[in-house]
């Protein structure tokens, strides 16, 4: 019996899908499939069984996978003693951001780690938020920033904050509707975000509270560039609180005043990586700068 087997065994149980497990091991799925199979051999019994939809463990399965999950543990404490006692904490990190730097408070961040660990290689890389999430979950991102709630098992959160969101629309528009009345929304064309933008989600989840259905005009993955086209006389749409009052104050756009939405900012990195000197490098100061509870990040 091999590690990666168990690793193998432990990603197709969270999943429960051979693709979706080779996508995140970066392994064909004839490999995953021999590797089960392997695995089923030398235990002597089934761990899985096929379904339309993937695959199910069975009882043995169910049996077996936190006794697997602890053996993978314990070769990561292994592992990451293993680079503890090899001195100051050293290597390249792949951060994904989102929103802005000072909505991250990035800059304070990177450079108190800049500072302390001058042997840390720091890598950031933009993108929109559901982006950076499934990069952290396939492991090609080595932790981010991701805007809503996570769906993953694989993937481990730290709450930062709840930012609010507000709705805005045109000037020309707030005579249109009543603005009291929520429903009235639904009745104007909105501004969407991008499908891989968990704004998109947010957005929705708000239409449903609203329970309205309206129109999408055209969409964008640029919260800059939704305000902008709200301040033309495009559509409605959800911006950032902050953003959305500074552009009411400068008479651009309406903010309506009886809807607020707050969406959960969370620090998101692959759940296998906990323990890892690097990343408890860049945790540590996270919560520093956010002034969180030491507690939040285990």
């Amino acid at each position: 019996m091999e590690i990666y087997q168990l690793r193998t065994f432990v990603t197709v149980a969270q999943q429960g899908h051979l693709t979706q497990a080779a996508e995140l091991l970066h392994l064909s799925q004839p490999a995953v499939t021999a590797q089960i199979k392997a695995l089923e051999e030398e235990v002597g019994m089934p761990l899985f069984e096929r379904t339309a939809g993937g695959v199910t463990m069975t009882r043995a399965g169910q049996e077996l996978l936190p006794q697997a999950q602890s053996i993978l543990a314990s070769a990561r404490e292994i592992i990451n003693h293993a680079k503890g006692l090899k001195g100051q904490t050293g290597g390249k990190a792949l951060i994904g951001l989102t929103l802005t730097p000072a909505t991250l408070k990035a800059g304070e961040w990177v450079a108190a780690l800049v500072e302390k660990y001058p042997l840390l290689d720091l890598r950031l890389q933009h993108g929109v938020t559901g982006e950076v999430l499934n990069l952290v979950r396939k492991k090609e991102l080595d932790a981010g920033f991701y805007l809503g709630k996570n769906p993953y098992v694989n993937v481990n959160t730290v709450l930062l904050t709840n930012l609010p969101f507000r709705i805005v629309l045109p000037n020309g528009w707030k005579n249109r509707i009543d603005l009291n009345n929520t429903k009235e929304l639904g009745r104007l064309p909105w501004v969407g975000l991008s499908q891989f933008s968990s704004l998109s989600k947010i957005t929705a989840e708000l239409w449903r509270e609203l329970n309205i259905s309206p129109k999408k005009v055209t969409e964008s993955d640029n919260l800059a560039a939704v305000l902008e086209l709200v301040a033309c006389g495009v559509g409605v749409a959800l911006a950032r609180e902050e953003e959305a009052l500074e552009w009411e104050a400068a008479g651009r756009l309406t903010v309506v005043p009886t809807v607020r939405k707050l969406a959960e900012l969370q620090f998101v990195y692959p759940s296998d990586r906990v323990g890892d000197p690097i990343l408890e490098a860049l945790l540590q100061e996270l919560i520093r700068v956010w002034a969180l509870s030491p507690d939040v990040a285990h």
